[in-house]
């Protein structure tokens, strides 16, 4: 479980990050609280922070249940799967919005394998 707990941990501190990097662009773009408009790119940070936490949301219960029920490597290894989706989604979407697609999708099917291999995994131990 230690390699789960370490990628959870990961994926949160990449979470921080993606939160450091929005206060940071509201510093520098003068967008003074509790505003979340102004300059592009300080509103392209703070999505992808607040999409960030809402993915969470699903992605931590899904990779520790995948991990009980299923397989606590390829939990691993999806999580950092997620990881990467969730890179590639903030360097598009600061980019350009239209440029997230890939992350998005990366993240998003990592999300889907690991709840329904939980659900599947359940199930089977429920009923087996």
């Amino acid at each position: 479980m230690e390699f789960v707990a370490i990628v959870v941990l990961l994926a949160l501190i990449e979470y921080m990050i993606f939160a450091g990097s929005a206060g940071a662009a509201r510093a520098k773009y003068e967008v003074d609280a509790p505003a979340t408009t102004g300059h592009p790119i300080f509103e392209r940070r703070l999505r992808v922070q607040q999409n960030t936490l809402e993915q969470l949301v699903v992605f931590v219960p899904a990779i520790w249940l995948f991990a009980i029920y299923v397989s606590q490597p390829i939990a691993g290894g999806l999580g950092l799967l997620f990881i990467l989706g969730r890179a590639l989604y903030s360097r598009g979407y600061v980019a350009e919005p239209s440029q997230r697609t890939l992350g998005f999708m990366i993240t998003f099917a990592a999300q889907v394998i690991l709840t329904l291999g939980a659900l599947i995994g359940a199930f089977i131990r429920w009923f087996g």
